[in-house]
């Protein structure tokens, strides 16, 4: 992708604002190697967001040099709609070659009310889908690294290359909202933002975005911070709610490249979990949660929060975010009451979604409850690749249609890989696990190269992608 950064003065509309920055990238800049993680943690001062208040106007301003918006004709050219829905229909090579700049344009175009010209909102909030959405929610994981610009070594521009993908996702229906989950928000061990960059189950907390998911082009222009929240914001305008993944694992977690202990770094997590929210995730799903208080099969490294720890947790980020309406996802979490106590909102425990009667059986069994369901997975982030698409669509038409009342509808978790189908080489357990370059064609750049072979392009893939829109307009259609 190539920026356009011009030094202009921003023209009325847009007004670089904000000097602020926010303190836990200040605070990161005072590492000492002398330091315990426990003392130096002690000394962070954690405030939330301080970027722009108008952070998608900022960013497309910094990459146009301007602040109007124009109609996208390709969108209007390649338009899905059910009702008043609307996406478009493209095939995912296509999308990711595209500008950010014709990407915020599409969505604006998507989202303007009919007779209008498309612009940025001033203000653009959450979808209001009720305090308990997420129990109803259908969760769509994508890995921002896999759809990253790769060149000379570096892994970049994450968030803007799914920012490229959201005109092509199904919109929230109005009656279960779609959710976007980044499978990475903060930094991983070792490696971060270069091809050498190891295991998405592993996070450094407090040492700001993973460069992964932000824009060379835009460092000193647009905060990290900026980037994430506009991301939110753009995905918000689509109709999304969205979430990021955390690990539980203290092996897998450190705290400013310190090792990490949940006796020493309750409030470190916490604090991590607050700043996502703060950068306008509406959810967190919570790796290995099932393992709290069921230790078969645990496959982590080191110790997990007990179930009164992890109670306080989730207790403690819905409070100083003020925000009653989040949604916390447990891996493999079940439909016992345990979860629902603790403070969860969803569960990803059933691998029966190829049984409809099954689903529908589980919705019924757990109608009573409100606030919390385990519901069923199309696939998770540890897919071999070998399902066919047959059995992921009626995986998905399980996981939308089996239930006598949509009040009762069971939570569902899918990948990006379910909708648009990766390449058949490629898997999602792979790609969690390190950073993959391919060099699948003779394009002038390596992100071209590379993007050209993340995708499936044979005819059955485009078919089964087109099959998957259809099930989304029939919900839509039937259900609102």
């Amino acid at each position: 992708m190539q920026l356009t950064i011009n030094k202009i003065s921003p023209t009325k509309g847009y007004s670089l604002s904000s000097q602020k920055k926010n303190t836990s990238e200040v605070s990161t800049s005072t590492n000492s190697s002398s330091r315990s993680s426990s003392i130096y943690y002690n000394i962070l001062s954690f405030k939330g967001y301080y970027g722009d208040k108008q952070p998608v106007k900022k960013l497309f301003y910094h990459l146009t040099g301007r602040n109007r918006v124009y109609e996208d004709k390709w969108t209007q050219t390649k338009l899905v709609q059910a009702g008043i829905k609307k996406w478009v229909n493209a095939h995912p090579i296509e999308l990711i070659k595209r500008s950010a700049e014709q990407a915020i344009q599409s969505i604006c175009t998507i989202t303007k009310p009919n007779k209008s010209s498309p612009k940025i909102p001033a203000k653009i909030q959450t979808p209001n889908f009720g305090n308990n959405w997420g129990r109803n929610a259908n969760y769509i994981e994508i890995n921002p690294r896999v759809i990253a610009k790769y060149s000379d070594g570096k892994i970049t521009d994450g968030l803007l290359q799914v920012i490229k993908l959201l005109p092509a996702i199904p919109t929230s229906p109005n009656s279960a909202a779609n959710c976007i989950v980044l499978s990475q928000l903060y930094p991983t061990h070792f490696g971060d933002g270069t091809t050498k960059s190891d295991s998405l189950y592993t996070i450094d907390l407090h040492t700001g975005i993973s460069n992964n998911l932000t824009c060379e082009g835009l460092w000193g222009k647009v905060g990290a911070d900026e980037q994430v929240k506009a991301f939110n914001d753009l995905a918000h305008l689509m109709g999304f709610k969205t979430g990021f993944r955390m690990v539980l694992s203290s092996g897998q977690l450190r705290v400013q490249g310190k090792d990490f202990s949940w006796k020493e770094h309750e409030k470190a997590f916490i604090d991590a979990c607050i700043w996502g929210i703060e950068l306008g995730f509406d959810s967190i799903y919570f790796d290995s949660a099932k393992h709290i208080i069921d230790p078969n099969g645990y496959l982590g490294v080191g110790e997990l929060p007990n179930k009164k720890q992890m109670a306080y947790i989730l207790h403690k980020i819905r409070e100083e975010t003020r925000r009653n309406d989040l949604s916390f996802i447990g891996e493999k979490c079940d439909d016992r009451n345990v979860f629902k106590k603790m403070g969860f909102t969803a569960g990803t425990d059933w691998s029966k979604a190829d049984n409809y009667n099954s689903v529908k059986w589980e919705s019924l069994k757990q109608s009573n409850s409100r606030e919390y369901a385990a519901g069923p997975e199309v696939s998770n982030d540890n897919d071999d690749g070998t399902r066919s698409y047959k059995e992921r669509l009626e995986r998905l038409k399980n996981c939308l249609f089996a239930f006598n009342n949509i009040a009762n509808k069971l939570p569902s978790y899918m990948q990006l890989h379910d909708l648009m189908p990766l390449a058949p080489q490629l898997n999602t357990h792979d790609l969690m696990m390190k950073a993959k370059q391919i060099k699948a064609s003779e394009a002038w750049t390596e992100c071209e190269r590379h993007w050209d072979g993340v995708f499936a392009t044979t005819p059955q893939a485009d078919e089964h992608r087109n099959k998957v829109y259809n099930v989304f307009k029939n919900f839509i259609r039937m259900f609102g």
